[in-house]
């Protein structure tokens, strides 16, 4: 288990956190936590303002399988897949590689890039539809921290019963009371976040023995 960012060449989102600071509600916090239309192709203050596909997962789907070894055949899952686009330039960058996903939100689901249809299905982190061992790696991006805590030590329990050492997990966190304060205004769906020594105790406390790295709003 080790800290690696395998998100290095995605490209940084533009915030802006004054308006965000200024314009979240409790009523966004609600709307954004049903993960429905709002959430992905509504304003931007409910969340992303337009998730639309654009290839930006590439080079990052070539580090995973890079940093995984994975190879045409294997199986590869992204818990937390949205509308399926790592797992889509998962298959683009390892032809015949086996990418799937699992995402609790059905308008996702039902706006999925073409490519994927029948690779995604509709389940929740805390309980995996799979049997052990059954991947070659397991992914989740911006996921867990969704959960409550111990939620999200079920959903790294889940993970490491499916690929035992071949996790992948990035999360909320930050490594300054100032990155905390700015994460804090910023933030709409995450229920459990805390410095990365936190995050380490929980992982430890999950058995989780895969990689992991942090999401950080500066």
């Amino acid at each position: 288990m080790g800290e690696v960012n395998l998100l290095a060449k995605l490209p940084k989102g533009k915030r802006n956190l004054n308006a965000r600071a200024t314009a979240k509600t409790d009523e966004h916090v609600r709307i954004s936590r049903e993960y429905g239309q709002m959430y992905f192709d509504g304003p931007r203050e409910y969340g992303y303002g337009g998730y639309r596909y654009d290839g930006r997962w590439l080079p990052v789907a070539r580090d995973m399988i890079a940093h995984f070894g994975l190879k045409p055949g294997d199986r590869v899952l992204d818990v937390g897949c949205a509308k399926g686009f790592l797992v889509k330039d998962l298959m683009l960058a390892c032809p015949g590689l086996e990418a799937f996903g699992v995402d609790v939100s059905r308008y996702a689901l039902m706006h999925c890039e073409p490519e994927v249809v029948g690779r995604l299905h509709l389940g929740n982190a805390t309980d995996l539809p799979f049997p052990d061992g059954s991947f070659q790696a397991v992914i989740s991006l911006n996921t867990i921290h969704n959960l409550e805590r111990e939620d999200c030590i079920r959903a790294l329990r889940e993970m490491e019963r499916l690929a035992p050492g071949r996790g992948f997990v990035q999360v909320d966190s930050y490594r300054t009371a100032e990155q905390r304060a700015v994460f804090v205004d910023w933030v709409l769906t995450a229920k459990y976040h805390d410095y990365p020594a936190g995050w380490v105790e929980t992982f430890a406390v999950a058995g989780y023995t895969g990689d992991y790295y942090w999401t950080i709003i500066e």
